[in-house]
């Protein structure tokens, strides 16, 4: 197949482009050409910008166009009107966030709903509060302006290397520290997660078989917890004599720490993050043992400096304390 990836060279584009060439097929990828990558030299590279120029995707014309960078309906409108009738089988990236609270723990697709564009400003500053009503409205957009046939991709947090985030790279690398490790309760907190490469292997998948809808990409199945998953993690890579410690959400948040704490969802246990996945998984959706992701990030790491935007030692000191 001849695949164009709409942002191929970061993380979940980069895993999408890298998965993709491993099947076999003839990958293309566009982005601004600021991202360096490591993506093989058969994949091509087309440098264009949502914002201005794609006048590089003239006549081109593809079996399926994959969407990792749909952020806001406007970047939809752009690719589509540069693309017109020939970009294939439309797949976005969207993202669990553009759900509105699910109802209910275990909801499948025809069980939620998405937020309302009602009230979304469609040019509004990327934020906590609008990153899930502006994919809500750019998954609209890509059925206005692709078709109904198009696909809708929903993935939880997503982990591995290449993260520009850092937020499971975070929990790794504390881990691997030792010493105590200060993790926010409550530890009863639903947590979903799929590993890059999964979710890539996925959508590759979904390309292939023309498979349309929307998915849940959201593991592992049922669900596991926040401080299960940190534990986990300690199980596998930390030195001897870490202690997690469960420190009080309510201390965090008094503390001004709650963004130090990635994945998280603070005093809220969320039911987007215990999402059912049945129907990605009979459709070939696969999820590797979180064990291979922590080696995978810890590969990738090496022997970085600790980013300034982490959790500091006297940070850790003063909720420990608490």
């Amino acid at each position: 197949m001849k695949l164009l990836i709409a942002g191929g060279t970061s993380f979940v584009g980069r895993a999408i482009s890298w998965s993709a060439w491993h099947q076999g097929h003839d990958v293309t990828v566009l982005n601004r050409g600021v991202t360096p990558n490591d993506l093989p030299e058969k994949i091509e590279r087309l440098v264009g910008d949502r914002q201005g120029d794609l006048s590089v995707l003239a006549d081109r014309t593809f079996d399926a166009t994959i969407d990792a960078i749909a952020y806001r309906p406007s970047d939809v409108e752009r690719l589509a009107n540069a693309l017109g009738d020939r970009g294939g089988h439309y797949v976005q990236i969207s993202s669990i966030s553009a759900y509105e609270d699910p109802p209910f723990v275990g909801a499948t697709e025809d069980a939620v709903a998405l937020w309302s564009d009602d009230n979304v400003d469609p040019d509004a500053p990327i934020t906590g509060e609008t990153y899930g009503p502006l994919k809500a409205a750019s998954e609209r957009a890509g059925l206005r302006h692709f078709g109904e046939s198009s696909t809708m991709v929903r993935p939880t947090f997503v982990i591995g290397s290449y993260d520009a985030t850092l937020r499971f790279p975070y929990w790794v690398e504390r881990v691997r520290r030792g010493g105590v490790v200060a993790v926010p309760g409550p530890r009863d907190n639903n947590m979903q997660y799929v590993d890059a490469r999964d979710l890539a292997n996925f959508v590759v998948r979904v390309a292939e078989g023309n498979l349309q809808g929307a998915f849940h990409v959201a593991g592992p199945a049922p669900g596991d917890h926040f401080f299960n998953m940190v534990d986990q993690i300690a199980s596998h890579v930390a030195p001897p004599g870490t202690t997690l410690r469960e420190v009080s959400v309510e201390d965090v948040i008094e503390l001004d720490l709650g963004e130090k704490f990635p994945l998280s969802t603070g005093p809220t246990n969320e039911t987007a993050l215990a999402l059912d996945s049945a129907l990605a998984q009979s459709n070939g959706l696969d999820f590797r043992p979180l064990t291979d992701s922590i080696d995978d990030v810890t590969s990738w790491w090496g022997d970085r400096t600790w980013p300034a935007e982490w959790l500091s030692s006297v940070d850790e000191a003063r909720i420990l304390e608490k």
